[in-house]
């Protein structure tokens, strides 16, 4: 196994970030700095990063979220907001979120230690969908909903919406609902789309992440994924990078 897919499947990080990783020279295949490329056998050799044995996970964890609004997708914050490592249940092993949601959205978001399936899931060749309910404030027009369909030139390039309908209501409309899907996991996309349009995002609820749905969930529960949710997972990124060894 070569040392860049060792230290992802371990859960350093996507592929490119370990590539980095053993570029900085922080890389150490027993006492000797490992080169890129390099191979190792994970049930014989000693791995270090900064001088910190590194493991293969014996199991693999897969978990789904409801992040509340006010909570962080990181480990720490110095400016001591809540993050969502602190609604985790203990576990044997570190999982990492897949992907992200900022601080004022909530809903589904996904946890593990599975490396390879994490960066499959976030990386945008996977073209894997997020789907979010979105409260705006007043009354989108249609050209805009159309806008947002057909592309908004961003800083960071074209971003579209697979689907962007209205979700009606008996209430008096002074507000809009609509239902977006994404195939991107770009920062704050869904917000900064409408932002560019003159339009405030009110709310942002993720509901479905893939073939994962947010369901019933409340805010800040947790619960573990069932195997067929890891296995359709696995499926909509080609079905090779994920295990599912610990279901």
């Amino acid at each position: 196994m070569r040392i860049q897919r060792f230290l992802a499947e371990a859960g350093l990080g996507s592929r490119r970030a370990c590539e980095d990783l053993v570029r900085q020279g922080r890389v150490m295949i027993g006492a000797e700095v490992a080169a890129l490329g390099a191979t190792v056998d994970p049930r014989r050799d000693k791995v270090t990063v900064d001088g910190e044995r590194v493991r293969l996970p014996r199991v693999r964890i897969y978990l789904a979220m409801y992040k509340p609004r006010g909570v962080i997708t990181t480990a720490r914050d110095q400016r001591g907001r809540p993050t969502v490592y602190e609604l985790l249940p203990k576990l044997p092993v570190r999982v990492n979120p897949v992907g992200r949601l900022d601080f004022n959205s909530e809903g589904l978001l996904l946890f593990t230690n599975d490396g390879l399936l994490a960066h499959a899931l976030t990386h945008p060749s996977g073209a894997v969908e997020r789907e979010y309910q979105v409260k705006i404030q007043g009354v989108v027009p249609e050209w805009a909903i159309e806008k947002v369909k057909r592309g908004v030139r961003l800083e960071d390039g074209l971003a579209r919406a697979t689907v962007c309908a209205r979700v009606e209501s008996g209430r008096v409309k002074t507000n809009t609902w609509l239902r977006v899907v994404v195939a991107e996991g770009r920062y704050r996309e869904v917000r900064r789309m409408f932002g560019v349009l003159g339009f405030n995002v009110l709310k942002l609820k993720r509901v479905r992440f893939g073939p994962v749905l947010l369901g019933r969930m409340k805010p800040g529960e947790v619960r573990e994924l069932v195997v067929a949710e890891v296995k359709a997972l696995c499926e909509c990124v080609g079905g090779q990078e994920g295990r599912g060894d610990g279901q």
